[in-house]
């Protein structure tokens, strides 16, 4: 073959794209895993993600593995890190850049070169293949500072919900726990939650009124940056 003209005669990495994909089940974070299907680490459960072609950006091969994996396709992903130790696959020399989403939970099924793909509460995660538990900290450790500086609700509850729901997902990502009356006193304050005249049982005996996101203040809040301390 002709050689291309500046083309390097060293070794070339591979390259890679992976999804960390967070959802909420009103209880739980969770996040999502494929089954691979093939060696190597085949049985083992990892991110969707796969080999960018070469005629593809990153993120558009991480969508496109996402897809073809799962069945989840017009997520909005953002680059987490680049993950680049020279023995991280055992395969050849490969570098993969990871990317983030937050999505509202849905059905997904295992595709392409995946046996299952299922949603896992992230404290309940199987032993993962690759470097995939590094991946899967560091994604965890971005949520929790992201969590301060953008509110993250809209992309992971239903359109319509509980103040307990908003209340039980802030402690699931900060791994604490929060005063029910200090975090509505919080959450209203910021005024991105518009309460509707709508209740829901939240127990045979109780009534839970229901809110949902201001679109314009929470966008504002979300350009604008904030600083949400508890």
């Amino acid at each position: 073959m002709e050689d291309k003209r500046y083309c390097y005669k060293y070794p070339h990495p591979a390259v890679t794209s992976d999804c960390i994909i967070f959802g909420f089940d009103g209880t739980d974070l969770k996040v999502l895993l494929v089954q691979r299907g093939l060696e190597p680490y085949k049985g083992y459960w990892a991110f969707p993600g796969g080999f960018v072609k070469i005629d593809e950006s990153a993120e558009d091969g991480a969508k496109r593995e996402l897809k073809e994996e799962t069945g989840l396709e017009n997520v909005q992903i953002e680059q987490l890190h680049a993950y680049s130790a020279p023995n991280r696959d055992p395969r050849e020399r490969v570098i993969t850049i990871a990317y983030i989403a937050l999505v509202r939970i849905q059905d997904v099924k295992g595709g392409d070169d995946a046996a299952d793909a299922r949603w896992f509460p992230v404290k309940d995660v199987p032993c993962l293949a690759f470097d995939h538990e590094m991946m899967l900290r560091d994604a965890l450790r971005y949520l929790k500072e992201k969590i301060h500086f953008s509110p993250v609700g809209y992309d992971l509850l239903p359109e319509k919900f509980t103040m307990r729901e908003l209340q039980t997902l802030y402690e699931a990502i900060l791994g604490v726990s929060f005063d029910r009356r200090n975090f509505a006193k919080k959450m209203l304050h910021l005024d991105m939650l518009i309460p509707l005249d709508e209740t829901v049982w939240r127990t045979p005996k109780r009534k839970a009124n229901l809110y949902k996101f201001n679109a314009v203040k929470y966008n504002e809040l979300k350009q604008r940056g904030f600083r949400l301390e508890f």
